[in-house]
């Protein structure tokens, strides 16, 4: 569990920590100390554990992205508009933005509806295919 996602039980997992002692998930990963003001276990970091997040959630809010993010960003050229979703988790309750699966547009997508994590390609050179987590209607 080294990257930000992997695969894990089964599928596509966003890789992060949680709170042995009070449950708390954080993504990314968090090597520090639970923040949860709540948690009574020890704040030096020995509380976190390694945790594969679910897969599955329901659209928060989306929306088109019609600008090309600043570096560190990669993008080929010419830079091609894409997706993007807010899914609050359904085990965890967090929210979690990322890309859409090319092809999905805003017109696809409605507040509520399910969808799964699933990998992409973000961007290919002579050397490398970039990967990175991207969310997809499940029908």
């Amino acid at each position: 569990m080294d990257g930000w996602f992997g695969t894990a039980e089964g599928g596509v997992r966003l890789l992060g920590t949680r709170c042995a002692s009070c449950g708390t998930p954080y993504f990314p990963r968090n090597e520090l100390a639970c923040r949860n003001p709540r948690c009574a276990g020890p704040k030096d970091g020995s509380e976190l554990e390694r945790y594969a997040f679910s897969g599955r959630g329901r659209v928060w809010s989306y929306a088109d992205s019609r600008y090309k993010p600043p570096p560190p960003y990669v993008a080929p050229e010419p830079f091609v508009p894409y997706t993007v979703a807010a899914v609050e988790l359904e085990a965890e309750r967090m929210v979690v933005l990322g890309q859409v699966v090319p092809g999905c547009t805003v017109d696809d997508l409605a507040v509520g509806m399910e969808v799964e994590l699933t990998e992409g390609v973000l961007y290919e050179d002579d050397e490398t295919e970039y990967t990175v987590w991207m969310w997809r209607p499940v029908r």
